[in-house]
């Protein structure tokens, strides 16, 4: 299992984000739960994220602690958003977790997917 020290552009947790992964673990009754970021093939733009709570670590992910928090990324996805930003927005329409990837070509109006 990777660490984040092994990475030159590591993935960035803002403080907007550590508080809302703090606030979700808080409601759920299992304190071991991470944010699982992912990518997969999809969305208007080629790839999507994904943002899911998970109690599990596998082999290929790479951890990253921010603010007492824990975000877990598989190796595969972390090519694609490797030195991105992860952000929590709260706009009028909604709120969502947001991932600001400098590798993105393009993405969507809505931010959830993008190309490279």
């Amino acid at each position: 299992m990777s660490e984040t020290t092994t990475l030159p552009r590591p993935v960035t947790i803002t403080e907007k984000a550590a508080r809302r992964i703090a606030a979700l673990m808080s409601q759920e009754a299992d304190r071991g739960l991470m944010l699982r970021v992912a990518v997969s093939g999809g969305g208007c733009s080629g790839f999507q994220y994904g943002f899911s709570l998970d109690n599990a670590r596998l082999e290929d992910d790479v951890l990253f602690e921010q603010s007492g928090v824990k975000v877990v990324i598989d190796a595969t996805s972390l090519e694609l958003i490797q030195g991105a930003e992860i952000d929590f927005v709260e706009e009028l329409v909604g709120s969502s977790f947001q991932v600001r990837n400098p590798n993105a070509t393009s993405s969507c109006g809505c931010g959830n997917s993008f190309s490279l």
